[in-house]
């Protein structure tokens, strides 16, 4: 059996489209035909669920039951990948806890295959976050997503600054959204 994929998906702040980039993750896999489960915890509402209520389950991820629902079946599901779209503004408490819990160890030792989408927010404070989360991460992908589809302009970000937070984090990658243009033919 392959080892299991976890993709986490959060920023710490909200409206930057981390549920967006979800589903975008979820429809590439079921267009692939990669057996995937997700967990939203945007509990209690759930707004992934309302996409893919048979491929999802609303978790709050401050509960030690729901944290185990997502990492104690890991090996025995039938999905190959987990995406947890996760609660704006828990992403870095979120990190915190999975090192703490040994799961971003596990990751290094090669037992899980470990992503973190980062959903970047237009401003100087949203740069300040990377240097927060990365220092959870360990050996994880790490992707900074700008997500350009809700027509977020990156006014406050000279290329000398963004450049200097984003080099602080070894090996990650910038990601950037866009709507994809339909021509007539």
């Amino acid at each position: 059996m392959p080892k299991p994929a976890v993709l986490i998906v959060g920023a710490d702040k909200g409206g930057v489209g981390k549920t967006t980039v979800s589903r975008t993750l979820l429809d590439y896999f079921a267009a692939h035909q990669i057996p995937t489960r997700a967990f939203d915890t945007e509990a209690p509402k759930g707004t992934l669920k309302r996409f893919y209520p048979d491929a999802s389950e609303i978790v709050d991820m401050n509960l030690v039951p729901d944290q185990m629902k997502i990492f104690d079946t890991l090996s025995g599901s039938h999905a190959s990948v987990t995406v947890i779209d996760v609660r704006a503004g828990l992403l870095s408490p979120t990190l915190q806890s999975l090192r703490d819990i040994g799961f971003i160890e596990a990751a290094k030792k090669g037992q899980i295959t470990f992503g973190v989408f980062h959903i970047l927010g237009p401003t100087i404070t949203s740069l300040d976050e990377i240097s927060e989360t990365a220092a959870y991460l360990g050996d994880a992908k790490y992707f900074m997503v700008k997500n350009f589809i809700n027509n977020t302009h990156y006014f406050q970000w000279d290329e000398q600054t963004c450049g200097a937070y984003f080099n602080r984090v070894k090996d990650a990658v910038e990601t950037p959204v866009r709507r994809r243009s339909v021509l007539p033919r």
